[in-house]
């Protein structure tokens, strides 16, 4: 059996018949990825792509690997991926995530160009952001801003994880796109301010500051990483219905501190301005040209490596 960072890949016998209830989708092709004690079903619908079907399983098993890598495990027993090929067009079009359907505690749909290149399969971010939604409970629609931020956040940091990104790169798209997260006039907080930017965004400036404060706090000993690894540990993956301060406080005592729930206090109801230029000094991080540059003697250079090491 072929193996890749420590998953094991076995191919399934091809199967037909209908996908999860509401979808009716005829299946082709299905295969079984082994992560560690669970088990990631990927089925791919009927249709015709330009890349063969291991090319595809093997990006699937990348993605798995980089949640295995943050998490330390994959958050549910089994999961569910249905690969839908959409004619004529190309790239990784669009993923949706649900928690418990149809008997799977995690089961995510990705919709794939029937063109897609393998070097536009390489930079897909949409199969990873996709499965961290599985390593943390369903929240309320006012918190799920949380939901969607650790996903833009973490992703491109497990990436980085197993290699398949480089720090440079993540760090360069987050000086570009987090000061979309900054809240705009009118902006009251990220659980009363649904925008797609204070969503996504704002979300993931929250994980990025937290990530960093803990570390502070800790000094550099824990990160966001370690409360969130404890939410999985305590049972909090997509098939659960939590609220917000519970996943926190959670969180909070696997680090030692009340970074999460001092933080969710305060830019829950209020916007909150963070001042990204003086962040990036202190992690080190510079912008050149198309880039960025690494400061290894500035203050915080220490809790920018730890962010992407592999532990």
């Amino acid at each position: 059996m072929p193996r890749r960072n420590g998953i094991v890949l076995i191919l399934a016998a091809a199967i037909g018949g209908a996908a999860q209830p509401g979808h009716n989708v005829e299946i082709a092709d299905s295969h079984e990825i082994k992560a560690g004690d669970a088990i990631v079903r990927v089925d791919f619908a009927r249709g015709d792509l330009d890349l063969t079907h291991d090319a595809v399983l093997a990006h699937v098993q990348a993605a798995v690997a980089a949640i295995m890598a943050y998490y330390g495990r994959f958050p549910v027993s089994k999961a569910r991926i249905l690969m839908i090929p959409v004619a004529e067009r190309d790239g990784v079009l669009q993923g949706t995530t649900w928690g418990d359907m149809g008997g799977w505690p995690g089961f995510t749909r990705i919709r794939i160009g029937q063109k897609t290149t393998a070097a536009e399969l390489a930079d897909d971010w949409t199969t990873t952001h996709e499965l961290v939604h599985m390593a943390f409970p369903s929240l309320s629609e006012d918190e799920h801003w949380m939901e969607e931020g650790q996903a833009t956040y973490i992703e491109p940091v497990a990436r980085v994880m197993t290699g398949e990104q480089k720090a440079a790169s993540i760090w360069r798209d987050m000086v570009h796109d987090m000061p979309k997260g900054e809240p705009q006039p009118g902006d009251q907080g990220l659980d009363q301010t649904h925008t797609w930017a204070n969503t996504y965004w704002g979300g993931a400036l929250f994980c990025l500051v937290a990530d960093v404060e803990i570390r502070k706090e800790t000094g550099n000993r824990k990160g966001l990483q370690d409360a969130l690894r404890a939410v999985v540990a305590a049972g909090g993956s997509i098939d659960q219905d939590w609220d917000l301060p519970r996943a926190l406080a959670i969180g909070d005592k696997a680090t030692g501190t009340q970074v999460l729930s001092h933080m969710y206090a305060e830019w829950k109801d209020n916007p909150v301005t963070v001042d990204l230029v003086e962040l990036w000094a202190e992690l080190g991080v510079r912008a050149a040209g198309d880039g960025v540059e690494f400061d290894d003697k500035a203050p915080l250079a220490a809790v920018r490596r730890a962010i992407t090491a592999n532990h």
